[in-house]
């Protein structure tokens, strides 16, 4: 395919000759979350913490445990403070940081050291694959209203931040639609699988579902995530068409989540002869770079991926919310399994913000099509449940570990007046401990 190659001249940009990246094991706020610079590489990640409670700053307000999906965090300390118990509980959501009031909680694992350097090195082409939401994340740090789309500007960016290769995930999206949606036409005309069917995108959700109900794990779908399928396919189609030998890519999967730097560790991601992803860093990372580098994002122009692995439809976009995946494979499946096309393609009945929201698709020539979306791992629990006891009554279910989805994931700039309020509560939380102190003593 033409076009295919890097357009770009290979020396790095200018700014890294002046960037000292930051070291490993040192700390490092981005936009407003402590980081430990950390690139782990040949570890098992169901052994690693990814999120932690730093306890010198925790007031022992709780309200990390109350978003804890699975009890992972847990009073540790004589004054009340949390702390993320075992490794093995923990799903890696990041809601628990998402949510604290004292930006107490940091993460444990962060890649832009590593990634600088990659950047830097002629030898190492380097090649960046963002999730549907990042787009719609990325501008809050930079000052515009919460959910703006700035997936042009973000593909601008990232090639002047020196990427070699700038491919998307959305086109795994698109794959990942035809895969899913025809195992669950598999499983409906042959019946040789369990209904009903899992997604398997959502990393959190596959990670707690493997842990808390294992019985179940055939439910889920056999299908890699789609930055799954893209890491493998950039290192092995993407290569062919770009000419460039996978073992010289350095790939970077750039999420709006913490537990998808788990999902890029996981051993088998190897299908294409190398690691399938090198690198993972999430939205936040990826600003605290872009402003780091010097970079005006907000006077860069609109610019496309590049070609092979960089074209997308409708479909792919709406990922990144709940329901969007739902959507995307009844879209494929209505249209195999009735034969007719659907005269407008949004199957809005699906879309969810949290919660659960089931519904039942009429299709022509089959019949009823139950289906059922959950955001929330509590939700989950329940659909779960009705499955291992044989009474759950749908072909389908998406899973979203998150509220509302991707777009509101751990790794996504943190809401809009928190950061502000961090300074005010914490300080207060301290003469409110203090003063106690003094009265107990």
């Amino acid at each position: 395919m033409s076009g295919c190659k890097p357009k770009h001249p290979a020396a790095a940009p200018a700014y890294l000759s002046g960037l000292e990246p930051p070291a490993t094991g040192q700390r490092v706020e981005m936009e407003g979350v402590t980081y430990k610079v950390a690139a782990p590489h040949g570890i098992d990640p169901a052994s690693m913490f990814f999120v932690q409670v730093d306890v010198d700053k925790c007031m022992s307000c709780g309200e990390c445990e109350a978003h804890c999906p699975t009890g992972a965090i847990q009073e540790m300390h004589p004054d009340g403070q949390r702390g993320v118990v075992d490794p093995a509980a923990c799903v890696n959501c990041g809601q628990c940081l998402a949510n604290c009031p004292f930006g107490a909680i940091h993460e444990e694992v962060s890649y832009v050291g590593e990634l600088f350097e990659k950047l830097r090195d002629p030898d190492t082409v380097v090649v960046s694959m963002p999730a549907p939401a990042v787009r719609y994340g990325l501008g809050e740090c930079f000052g515009l209203p919460t959910g703006t789309y700035v997936g042009g500007k973000m593909h601008a960016a990232l090639r002047r931040l020196g990427f070699d290769l700038i491919w998307d995930n959305e086109w795994a999206a698109d794959v990942t639609i035809m895969e899913e949606g025809t195992e669950l036409l598999e499983r409906v005309k042959k019946g040789d699988k369990p209904l009903p069917q899992f997604t398997s995108c959502c990393p959190g959700w596959v990670k707690f579902a493997e842990t808390y109900y294992p019985d179940l794990n055939d439910h889920l779908s056999t299908c890699k995530s789609p930055i799954g399928m893209l890491g493998s396919l950039a290192k092995t189609y993407g290569a062919e068409q770009s000419g460039i030998a996978g073992k010289k890519m350095y790939t970077v999967s750039i999420m709006p989540c913490v537990a998808k730097k788990f999902e890029g560790l996981r051993p088998e991601m190897d299908a294409s002869g190398h690691r399938d992803i090198d690198a993972t860093i999430n939205t936040r990372e990826l600003a605290w770079m872009i402003k780091q580098a010097g970079i005006d994002f907000m006077s860069l122009p609109e610019e496309e991926p590049d070609p092979a692995l960089g074209m997308s439809t409708g479909a792919a976009t709406i990922f990144g919310t709940s329901g969007g995946v739902m959507e995307a494979a009844l879209r494929l499946a209505y249209e195999v399994l009735s034969g007719d096309t659907l005269a407008n393609p949004d199957i809005k009945i699906v879309r969810a913000q949290e919660g659960l929201k089931t519904a039942d698709i009429p299709v022509p020539n089959f019949g009823t099509v139950k289906v059922a979306v959950v955001s929330g791992l509590q939700n989950a629990a329940k659909l779960c449940d009705e499955v291992r006891a044989g009474k759950s009554p749908y072909h389908f279910i998406e899973v979203m570990t998150c509220p509302g989805g991707c777009v509101n994931g751990g790794g996504q700039p943190l809401e809009p007046g928190m950061l502000q309020s961090s300074l005010f509560r914490s300080t207060v939380a301290k003469i409110n401990r203090r003063y106690t102190q003094r009265r107990v003593g």
